[in-house]
């Protein structure tokens, strides 16, 4: 018996490879499949089945893609009804992998399809749980995703209680906990740097397992949820249907594109000039009007919290070698549409003589001379929990994920200084409001992080007339 927890960090998303004499299957794979099926063509093994524990909400599945690559048949949980082909497993339906078997067990609350598969060993020992998001290593899936007609979060916290206790604990201590997800992911509020568990450790120090009561569990895990990023529901949507194949993706965005011809799609598209250098080198020059969403950071979920049209054509500029990559990223959350990438990078516009842009970034020691030295308005993009605990005094509360909430705010004529904690959501920030025709935007690099180091006065409290209401 062979499992494999392919994480990827960017999506904070766990794919996994389970084989058995000669079979194997696949839980939760993402859009680029190839990596499923050379794992399965080295072993010599057949992808007998693709399980997914929901509707995706925060990217887009493989599964169709990978059953007509493999041959293999798509699972679902209880009551999932969806545009393709897939087998609907009922409560309890078991399913055999080579020596192993794999048992639905239905745990609605994070949707009402959700369901955990219970791995049982060759020696018919329960081994693991594939939980997906009902339970993540330190926390479970928020219950809000799933409201329809009269059901309420609570009604769904109620369900995953329920799942929890009738379906989860009642399983041996010393079952492996494989989640859908780690920290980084919207998906939950407080997951764990760690990617599995055991269940017994689970029980123990994960407050959603600890509840006293159904009510208070109710409480404590619809507390302080963040509203999801717009994306979510477009996503769910599109894994219910029949996703377009990321082959024919690859092949409408993998255009190469001198300076002029980009040039020329831009003006006659309205194309998004999406930048994905690292932030710093965004600063010293770039094309007017693009925007930075770094590679090198949460890239796609970023795009999916900012760029409100999954079919907005995108044209791209990155570093050498990295146009597949960033295409692959994008079309990880569902957008399809990229269009040609800017051949030679952002060098080659420069070498063409093409008109440039930049946004100024200072240290932290420089930010606390500009504030010594006369009066400025300061903004603090990190969210909200990050800016209750501790932000400067002086800064305003402007969350990134709600940028197209407060833009209305924004004076065009002022100059806006921008932090986050380090230097990556500043510079989305600040780029976006560049591309928006504010021109005085100053990137304070390092962001709160070096900030820290300076003498400029700090609270541990959120000012209430300051900070955003979201």
């Amino acid at each position: 018996m062979k499992i494999e927890q392919i994480y990827t960090g960017c999506l904070a998303e766990a794919a996994y490879y389970i084989e058995s004499n000669g079979e194997a299957a696949i839980i939760d794979p993402l859009r680029e499949v190839n990596t499923y099926l050379n794992k399965a063509k080295t072993a010599g093994a057949e992808i007998k089945f693709i399980f997914e524990t929901h509707f995706h909400a925060d990217f887009v599945s493989g599964h169709v893609d990978l059953a007509e690559k493999s041959g293999a048949v798509i699972v679902y949980g209880p009551t999932a009804k969806t545009e393709f082909n897939c087998h609907v497993a009922h409560d309890g339906e078991q399913f055999r992998i080579g020596n192993i078997t794999i048992t639905a067990l239905h745990t609605p609350g994070h949707t009402l399809e959700s369901t955990t598969y219970l791995l049982t060993d060759e020696q018919g020992k329960a081994y693991c749980i594939f939980s997906g998001d009902t339970l993540f290593i330190g926390d479970v899936g928020r219950p809000d995703l799933a409201q329809k007609g009269n059901l309420t979060v609570d009604d769904l916290a109620g369900m995953l209680y329920d799942s929890l206790n009738d379906k989860i604990k009642p399983l041996a201590d010393d079952v492996i906990v494989y989640p859908a997800h780690g920290a980084g992911s919207a998906c939950g509020k407080s997951m764990s740097k760690e990617t599995f568990d055991t269940l017994g450790h689970q029980k123990q120090v994960n407050y959603a397992l600890k509840a006293a009561n159904k009510a208070n569990f109710i409480a404590e895990v619809t507390d302080g949820i963040m509203p999801p990023p717009q994306y979510f529901a477009k996503n769910v949507a599109m894994n219910k249907g029949d996703v377009a194949r990321i082959d024919a993706v690859y092949e409408k965005g993998l255009k190469a594109l001198d300076p002029q011809r980009f040039e020329e799609i831009a003006n006659q598209t309205g194309a998004l000039l999406l930048d994905t250098r690292d932030p710093q080198t965004f600063a010293n020059g770039f094309i007017p009007n693009s925007i930075n969403i770094g590679l090198n950071g949460q890239f796609a979920p970023w795009v999916g919290a900012l760029i409100t049209d999954l079919q907005q054509a995108i044209l791209l500029v990155t570093e050498d070698g990295k146009a597949q990559e960033t295409i692959t990223r994008l079309t990880r959350v569902g957008y399809d549409n990229t269009i040609g990438f800017l051949d030679g990078g952002f060098k080659c516009w420069l070498n063409a003589g093409k008109e440039i842009d930049t946004i100024e970034s200072i240290s932290a020691e420089h930010f606390e001379k500009a504030v010594n030295n006369h009066e400025i308005v300061a903004l603090d993009v990190r969210k909200p929990g990050e800016y209750e605990a501790e932000h400067l005094e002086l800064t305003l509360s402007r969350p990134l994920d709600f940028i197209n909430d407060w833009m209305n705010e924004i004076n065009p004529k002022e100059t806006y200084y921008i932090h986050c904690a380090g230097g990556y959501r500043s510079m989305i920030a600040a780029s976006i409001l560049k591309a928006r025709g504010v021109t005085n935007v100053v990137d304070i690099a390092g962001g709160y992080g070096a900030i820290k180091n300076t003498d400029l006065k700090r609270t541990d409290f959120a000012c209430p007339s300051k900070a955003m209401k979201v």
